[in-house]
């Protein structure tokens, strides 16, 4: 009986190592950024600020991404015209509030989002994105 509480005890804590590890896995893709916040696919008229964000095909999964929140840091440049758009804050934090099916990178942040993390001047950016959970 001792054996089988132990492998229990083993297989509860490796499945929840997976579910923790699961969500703190950062992810390579691109952003961009758009200026006109209203109205928004998640909230219609609804002042959501400026640190949000509107999700591509990648990571939208059919409305499911509305309100959930992102940790994005910049990581480099896209293009030849600025090879160093990274600015010295690490990462921000953005709710997702949009959906962006044309969009050309993975997250499309706010102007002030994309301001904080890069030059705006670069137009496009690499990130590194993860679910933020508080």
């Amino acid at each position: 009986m001792a054996k089988f509480s132990n492998l229990f005890f083993i297989a509860i804590a490796l499945i929840m190592f997976c579910l923790i590890s699961n969500e703190a896995v950062a992810h390579e893709g691109t952003a961009t950024y758009y200026t006109q916040y209203v109205p928004s696919a998640c909230n219609g008229y609804k002042d959501e600020g400026v640190m949000i964000a509107a999700a591509s095909d990648a990571i939208w999964d059919n409305r499911a991404a509305c309100g959930r929140k992102y940790k994005v840091k910049c990581t480099g440049a896209t293009n030849q015209g600025d090879p160093h758009p990274c600015t010295g804050k690490d990462h921000v934090v953005v709710k997702i509030v949009d959906y962006c099916p044309s969009c050309q990178g993975t997250i499309d942040l706010s102007k002030q989002a994309f301001a904080a993390i890069a030059d705006l001047d670069a137009g496009k950016i690499k990130i590194s994105f993860e679910k933020y959970v508080i």
